[in-house]
């Protein structure tokens, strides 16, 4: 294994390329200490001791100091890892890690998001960001039926009613065009069709 180049990302920081291909991100003080240069070998025992033990430490380190500011899910966690300049393959132990002493946890993110988003966002918005989060549609799904009540199911039409006096929109005054640009905003807020056409009493097939 060769380093082909090391290019400095940082003041800091350098990126470590090794047969032409990416192999990880090195500090400088660390750099020095291995001696790595362009146009050398790595050797076998000089490798390993990076991969294995200094990557995954400090990897550890950092997932851990990244969730003493606020909660990730393991997506986020993972994705802000390999974006930091760890390999997927250490970023991985160090999910792992984490994940162990239960700090990394996507289904209490899931409880914990729902219950603060729930009585504000819709269910399907809801949905759709912890998805995006990385969180799977079925866990989304049981943590919706545990964390809320039959009430809290059917929060959408007092949401709608905020958003109605939010606008100063009166159903009974508005044309039936204004009906329609009203429902097609709520409609792309993540609002169900047949509530808002119960709401404001429209057939909106055309949305």
């Amino acid at each position: 294994m060769t380093v082909t180049k090391i290019t400095e990302i940082s003041k800091s920081r350098v990126q470590i390329i090794t047969d032409e291909e990416f192999a990880f991100v090195l500090y400088k003080g660390e750099l020095r200490i291995y001696g790595l240069k362009v146009g050398e070998e790595i050797s076998e025992n000089t490798y390993k001791s990076i991969v294995e033990e200094l990557l995954p430490r400090r990897a550890k380190m950092r997932a851990m100091n990244l969730l003493k500011s606020r909660p990730y899910t393991t997506k986020q966690l993972t994705d802000k890892l390999v974006t930091g300049g760890y390999p997927k393959e250490i970023a991985n132990i160090a999910i792992s890690y984490v994940a162990s002493f239960g700090y990394l946890d996507d289904r209490q993110y899931a409880l914990d998001y729902i219950e603060y988003h729930k009585e504000n966002q819709t269910r399907k918005k809801i949905t759709n960001t912890l998805m995006q989060k990385g969180i799977e549609k079925a866990m989304i799904e049981e943590c919706w039926n545990d964390c809320t009540t039959e009430d809290d199911r059917d929060l959408e039409p007092e949401q709608i009613i905020l958003w109605m006096k939010k606008k100063n929109f009166s159903a009974s005054e508005a044309t039936f065009e204004e009906k329609q640009k009203f429902s097609a905003f709520l409609y792309r807020k993540g609002f169900q069709i047949d509530t808002i056409r119960r709401l404001l009493s429209l057939d909106i097939t055309s949305i």
